[in-house]
């Protein structure tokens, strides 16, 4: 990032949960996962929803991180310079998570493909690979990738894309106005841009597309699943031998995809766990008593 090096980043205060180096938090129990993979966080941007990230981070321990791109978003940093603590705290985590034992594999992205000329390389601890394939527990062989390479819009039209990219940015700019509203009222955050990209036809069209191509690639490469980000839609969706995994987004729906100690999956959505959180808090709050 300009400006910075890594040791701009791990310097400074810590997140509580990081600073001891424990990489535990004493207030609460961690959720335990073999493999975790988040994708689309893009840091750098207005958009990424990286209280709700630090929250998921430090209520996690795992034995792999996966990174599956669009980790920081590049085309969004060179229109202008964004990029606020809450943004280092989370780099920092990330590079702590990989000082405290745990595995973080990089796998860059279109909006982060900067990155892509180094893979092969380690950065503080951090793996970066244009692919990878990840053995899970219960010996199925997975290829993850972010998923630019099967966008035929990004592949075959990149100024389109990049119109696409300033239509998306004026919706996430209408979903932060829509959540600080919201928040005034005392109301949990809630995507109104995933709400809108599920209610256009063609959005839903494309997604399908979108999985049904990652999918056959797979098959081509004679594995029994894949894993990718890039379209903001979580998804465990099987299309014949092939079991389609997207682990969604940090601008939208706040999930992530995680596999438990017996190999079998799931899609976390921080999200909704925040929204139960908070609803469940409100139910329990004490009410103060009307005189009769």
């Amino acid at each position: 990032m300009p400006g910075r090096n890594r040791n701009d980043l791990v310097r400074g205060p810590l997140p509580d949960w990081i600073a001891t180096g424990s990489g535990r938090d004493s207030a609460r129990a961690r959720l335990s996962f073999r493999t975790v993979w988040i994708s689309d966080l893009h840091l750098g941007t207005s958009g990424c929803k990286a209280d709700l990230l630090l929250d998921f981070l430090r209520s996690i321990e795992c034995e792999t991180l996966y990174l599956a791109g669009d980790i920081i978003d590049g085309w969004r940093i060179r229109k202008g310079w964004y990029w606020p603590e809450r943004h280092n705290d989370v780099v920092r985590c990330l590079l702590k998570l990989a000082h405290i034992g745990t595995r973080v594999v990089y796998v860059p992205g279109n909006h982060d493909e900067v990155f892509r000329d180094y893979v092969g390389l380690e950065f503080g601890g951090i793996e970066l690979r244009a692919e990878d394939i990840h053995v899970t527990a219960d010996g199925r062989r997975l290829l993850v990738v972010h998923g630019d390479a099967f966008d035929a819009v990004v592949l075959y039209a990149r100024w389109l894309a990049f119109l696409g990219d300033s239509a998306y940015t004026l919706l996430l700019k209408g979903n932060a106005l829509f959540n600080a509203v919201r928040r005034r009222f005392g109301l949990p955050y809630w995507s109104l841009a995933a709400h809108m990209k599920k209610r256009v036809k063609n959005a839903v069209s494309f997604i399908s597309s979108f999985e049904e191509a990652v999918a056959h690639a797979a098959a081509e490469r004679g594995v029994d699943g894949v894993v990718c980000g890039h379209i903001h839609t979580a998804e465990i969706r099987r299309f014949g031998d092939i079991v389609y995994y997207n682990d969604g987004d940090w601008v939208e729906s706040c999930t992530a995809l995680a596999e438990h100690a017996d190999g079998r999956m799931e899609i976390v959505d921080w999200a909704a766990r925040a929204r139960n959180l908070a609803k469940n808090a409100d139910k329990a709050a004490p009410r103060a008593m009307v005189p009769a």
